[in-house]
């Protein structure tokens, strides 16, 4: 995924495997987290300035990671302080636990309350989004709703990914059936829930037929296999059909799944940019998508990372008609480090760009249309004004 940051493999994890790119910016309770940028400057000023932070923040993690080691403390709790002294707002430390249900996150799998959480500027700590049918939704939880506490530990100010950590629980918590207290607040209304972790599935791409010859794909995030499902949808839609891909609340994924995404509706070409430590590199799209089907994209505050790598190239390249609200605006690059524990900590090292040189990050995507209500409705009926194309 490439969100809210891009994630590159950590030194000495799957050492020789191919390069994974990971882009999310809120994180499920048990999924991935992003990675937020401070804003965009050029690109040479931006590979420099973030390759000697990057470096330096990496020294300081490691450094504290190994006089943990040696003094008997936790590794993760010494990496956290730093990370969370550094400024990166969206840096994270995992344990190998973790890690691996990270890992397992890109499956489409989790085990968590069913909720997706993120950091406020003024460091508040609310719930961005909550996943149907998942413990939190049945309790009530709301996207919008503040978090204060969690099992009693006031979290306002701590990084998201421990946050994360608790909403999930750590060893044996960590676990179906066990339970976790949240504190919340709602329009200056405070309550307790206690919510018991389940085992959840995600279903990345949902098609619908919405019988006016409209083809609705709704792509809840890219993980692994959802852009080759996205294609699937794209080549069995009826001739002459228009496609709604909606884009929604979609918080990021794996860049090589929206790479693949937006190569169904491209014939080749540059998808997005980004630099790591200063190098630039690029995205392609596959060649022979369908470039002649009517296509509009929907598009929220809730759209992320590897879905604003999605939105920015069919923008950009003229392929389809943005519909919507702004897009939330995280377009960051992370490197992760193994820790001498097996930790992994998670650094920004860059940003990415749209095909047309714009930044992302603190800024987001303004659609073509900007509607703030009946969005759907809106976008069919561009969609209807758009034609088939030849």
């Amino acid at each position: 995924m490439l969100g809210p940051g891009t994630r590159l493999q950590p030194r000495r994890i799957r050492r020789g495997a191919a390069l994974t790119l990971v882009c999310t910016c809120a994180l499920a309770a048990g999924a991935a987290t992003g990675v937020w940028g401070e804003g965009a400057r050029t690109d040479g000023q931006l590979a420099g300035t973030r390759s000697a932070a990057f470096s330096a923040e990496r020294d300081a993690v490691e450094q504290a990671a190994a006089e943990a080691l040696a003094d008997g403390k936790s590794v993760k709790d010494a990496a956290e302080e730093v990370v969370s002294r550094s400024g990166d707002r969206w840096g994270t430390v995992y344990d190998q636990g973790e890690y691996a249900e990270f890992e397992r996150a890109l499956d489409g799998e989790y085990t968590g309350v069913g909720l997706w959480a993120e950091r406020r500027r003024d460091g508040r700590i609310e719930v961005s989004r909550v996943q149907p049918g998942g413990p939190a939704e049945l309790a009530g939880v709301r996207a919008g709703d503040r978090i204060r506490t969690i099992d009693g530990r006031r979290i306002a100010g701590r990084p998201v990914g421990a946050v994360v950590s608790l909403l999930r629980g750590d060893g044996e918590s960590a676990v179906v059936g066990t339970s976790v207290t949240l504190r919340l607040e709602r329009a200056g209304r405070t309550w307790t829930e206690t919510l018991r972790r389940a085992r959840l599935t995600t279903e990345a791409v949902t098609v619908r037929q919405l019988g006016t010859g409209v083809t609705l794909i709704k792509v809840a995030s890219f993980t692994k296999g959802s852009g080759e499902r996205v294609r699937d949808a794209v080549r069995a839609a009826p001739a002459g059909a228009g496609v709604l891909l909606d884009l929604r609340g979609n918080t990021g994924g794996l860049v090589s799944e929206a790479v693949t995404a937006a190569s169904a509706f491209l014939d080749g070409g540059l998808v997005a940019t980004y630099d790591v430590r200063g190098a630039q590199r690029a995205l392609y799209a596959e060649p022979g998508g369908d470039t002649g089907r009517p296509l509009v994209a929907l598009v929220d505050g809730g759209t992320m990372s590897a879905a604003e790598i999605v939105t920015g190239a069919l923008k950009d390249r003229g392929r389809a008609v943005t519909v919507g609200s702004r897009t939330f605006g995280k377009g960051s690059v992370q490197m992760p480090t193994e820790l001498p524990d097996g930790s992994v900590a998670e650094l920004t090292v860059g940003h990415y760009r749209t095909p047309a040189g714009h930044s992302v990050d603190g800024r987001g995507i303004t659609p073509d249309l900007a509607v703030s209500e009946r969005a759907e409705e809106k976008a069919r009926t561009v969609l209807s004004g758009l034609g088939t194309r030849s």
